[in-house]
């Protein structure tokens, strides 16, 4: 179940990082439509609009986020940004 939990975030976060590379060939579109729906989940489950998302906020609306918050938030603030979510998801690709 991890493993799986992991590649469904891990694509989530290949799908924000292949559509700021601007790749050539494949789908755009989809791509695109992937990064929005990353960042609209990430807005959502961020109630406070402060751009940080706590554990309670990312099991709420980022469930899968949440099972790694603590791999995720490397700095151990408490909180975790989209950023860090896209450079984990990078991390986990590069290691597959």
């Amino acid at each position: 179940m991890k493993k799986l939990l992991a590649a469904v975030l891990l694509c989530c976060a290949s799908t924000v990082t292949f559509a700021q590379a601007a790749p050539q060939g494949g789908n755009p579109q989809r791509m695109e439509r992937m990064v929005q729906q990353l960042q609209t989940r990430f807005a959502n489950a961020n109630t406070t609009h402060d751009g940080k998302l706590t554990r309670e906020q990312a099991a709420t609306g980022m469930p899968m986020v949440a099972s790694h918050f603590d791999e995720i938030d490397t700095q151990k603030t408490g909180y975790i940004t989209l950023p860090q979510i896209e450079a984990y998801m990078r991390e986990r690709g590069a290691a597959h």
